[in-house]
């Protein structure tokens, strides 16, 4: 019993004599031997066997189980489309994620576009004998003068991955 059982669980499970040897640190012919019946394992051994092939230990030494059969393809066509459910889920949810935050950033960019039309450029009219205003001035109009340089390409490409992220009808 034992021995068809290691044999029939392991086949189920989808492993190979070596794999399952890798998996216990033993050498594969000591795999044979138990499914040929030529050796028995140990008690420590037979806990290892069924905590990697996830089987009880009573069923290893229970009665005969048989091999899975092809025809189980109803179950495994069920598992497969609860699987792709998941991953359409997974994907829908991560492009509505990517769609927001393009939007968001074509809003941070007007808003941004929108503040600096609103301030004029304050910058000019600080007095820049004070250091303070000096590394505020310098460091707000070099903001500003890269802001206006990359932002309209950002806002294109923004506006391209918000059309290319929308939902299909």
């Amino acid at each position: 019993m034992l021995k068809e059982n290691i044999k029939s669980i392991r086949k189920s499970r989808g492993l190979s004599q070596e794999e399952l040897a890798i998996k216990l640190n033993v050498v594969r012919q000591t795999i044979s031997k138990w499914e040929q019946g030529l050796s028995v394992p140990d008690s420590e051994m037979l806990i290892s066997i069924s905590e990697v092939l996830e089987t009880p230990v009573s069923t290893l030494l229970g009665e005969n189980i048989s091999e899975s059969k092809v025809d189980d393809l109803k179950a495994i066509s069920e598992k497969l489309e609860i699987i792709n459910l998941q991953i359409s889920k997974s994907k829908n949810a991560r492009r509505k994620t990517i769609h927001w935050l393009f939007i968001s950033l074509c809003a941070i960019i007007i808003i941004t576009f929108i503040s600096l039309f609103l301030l004029n450029s304050p910058y000019w009219n600080w007095n820049y004998n004070k250091i303070e205003y000096a590394v505020l001035g310098v460091a707000f109009h070099s903001f500003e003068w890269l802001f206006i340089r990359i932002a309209p390409i950002i806002f294109i490409v923004s506006i391209v991955g918000i059309v290319l992220t929308r939902k299909k009808v």
